[in-house]
This record gives C-alpha cells, sequence and structure tokens, in this order.
C-alpha cells in the first residue's frame, strides 16, 4: 500500500478501498481510458477527462468534470464549491449500498456522449473590454495588432481583463510593457497554466 502522503485530496482512498474498485469496475464497463492525474484516477474520453474517483473523509465521489451539462434527473450531484466550480460536480456516497451501478452507468453515459458533443462551458459572454492604451500601441506598431487578432477571443479577453483589472494607468502601462512580447511571441496570459 502506498502511504498516506502525497494523495491529495485521494487521501483517504484507502479507507473506501472495496467501495472505489466496485465503483471502478462499472467504469471499465464504459469507453473511458483510466489515466493518473493530481494522484488519482481520473477517466478520460480522447484525452478529455470526464470523471474522476476519490475518498474523502466522509465519503467517496465520482465527480463529472463537466457535470453541469448532465440533466441530474435523480438529483444526486452537488457542486463542492458554488463560486468557483462552474462544470465540475461531484456524486457522493457514503456507503457501498448507495452504489447503483445501472444509474452510475446512464450518468457517465450521459456525460461521456456529452462530451462527444462537445459541450464545455464557455467563458460567460463577459463585457467586450476596451484598452484604450493597448489600442494605441497596437496603432503605432501593426505587428502587435495582427498577432493579438490571431489568439482566440477568450485569450484576447484574458490579456484585456489583465491589463483593464489595474486601477492605476501607470499599472496599466507596465502591464502592456510586459504582455507586448507575449503577444508578439504567440503567448497567451495564461498558457503556462493550461
Amino acid at each position: 500500500m502506498e502511504t498516506s502522503e502525497n494523495k491529495g485530496i485521494w487521501k483517504y482512498g484507502s479507507q473506501w478501498e472495496e467501495e472505489l474498485l466496485l465503483l471502478k469496475a462499472i467504469i471499465d464497463k464504459t469507453e473511458l481510458v483510466e489515466t493518473q492525474k493530481w494522484g488519482g484516477p481520473v477517466y478520460v474520453y480522447e484525452k478529455k477527462n470526464v470523471i474522476g474517483l476519490g475518498g474523502f473523509k466522509d465519503y467517496f465521489a465520482i465527480w463529472f468534470f463537466n457535470g453541469v451539462f448532465l440533466k441530474d434527473e435523480k438529483k444526486k450531484l452537488v457542486n463542492a464549491q458554488e463560486e468557483v466550480t462552474k462544470s465540475l460536480r461531484q456524486w457522493r456516497f457514503k456507503s457501498k449500498e448507495e452504489i447503483d451501478e445501472k444509474l452510475i452507468l446512464e450518468y457517465i453515459l450521459e456525460a461521456i456522449e456529452n462530451e462527444k458533443q462537445g459541450k464545455v462551458i464557455k467563458p460567460a459572454k463577459k463585457e467586450a473590454i476596451v484598452s484604450e492604451l493597448l489600442e494605441k500601441e497596437m496603432i503605432q506598431n501593426p505587428a502587435l495588432k495582427e498577432a493579438f487578432q490571431k489568439f482566440s477571443p477568450y485569450k484576447q479577453y484574458e490579456f484585456l481583463e489583465y491589463i483593464e483589472s489595474a486601477k492605476q494607468e501607470k499599472t496599466k502601462l507596465s502591464r502592456i510593457e510586459k504582455v507586448i512580447p507575449m503577444i508578439l511571441g504567440n503567448v497567451g496570459l495564461n498558457d503556462k497554466y493550461r
């Protein structure tokens, strides 16, 4: 057995070992492929995360990475962090008796189907942001404008939000200085985290 260190959110996995194996056996009936991410099993469809399994102190759970799209007619899913989590939903279990294979498979197959249809949360249509300072730079530097336009609207938005969320003009200017080489180098603001 591995030690309980370094298991992150799976550190209670061992106390639910039998239950998690039961869930794994159910998931193995689907076309999902098991991978290991963040210290626990994550099941993917064409490299996209569909569900994960984990043991916590008081329950064990399946989480659906894009669970927000599931119909959830049986009201099984919870949003672990209302404000933070947009897509992720958990289905929590407290005992082996609560594992209903037929129902779990229905949810998982629906999740796979959603994945196939490419259902993902599009960043909320946020108010368009205009950065006059960046506009000025682009007028003076057509290469910058051209490079900026190659980014997806979402990545353009991230740059604009980063610049315009600064309160003071001098901060905005220093942020522009910082992003110009990134834009010219076709590097998105948060690419290193993606």
